[in-house]
């Protein structure tokens, strides 16, 4: 079994909302587990970027999922890869909010503090969520 780790940059859809991101993350969460997915999520209000991580067969058909998932567009996928060790073994799906706190850690990673994935090279995007799980 190849693990492989999967990220991309979506938007959310007018009217999305907290309880929306309460909903993906505790049904991913259950999902995930049964199916030994671990990854990351970071949401700003309006942009996504999420990481998955697992065995090739189960990270794609949870993308295609994502990718018919009504509740965001523009679905762009930053980086592809196969990889030695899982870097969010700890989540099922790790979340964190962009704030004002950690919005510093943003200017590591981009040419100013908005937060934009679709501007980040997969690398970047992979760095930066590594930097902001350690905070949980």
């Amino acid at each position: 079994m190849y693990l492989v780790r999967l990220i991309y940059a979506s938007r959310a859809r007018k009217g999305f909302g907290p309880s929306d991101v309460e909903q993906i993350l505790e049904v991913a969460r259950k999902a995930n587990a049964q199916k030994g997915i671990t990854g990351m999520l970071c949401f700003n209000g309006y942009n996504f970027l999420q990481s998955l991580e697992g065995s090739r067969t189960a990270v794609n058909e949870l993308y295609r999922h994502i990718l018919e998932d009504e509740r965001h567009f523009d679905t762009t996928l930053l980086e592809y890869r196969e990889i030695i060790a899982r870097d969010f073994d700890n989540w099922h799906m790790g979340y964190l909010g962009l704030t004002k706190e950690n919005q510093a850690l943003l200017l590591r990673f981009s040419n100013n503090l908005e937060f934009d994935p679709f501007k980040m090279s997969g690398a970047t995007a992979h760095a930066m969520l590594c930097e902001l799980s350690a905070t949980l």
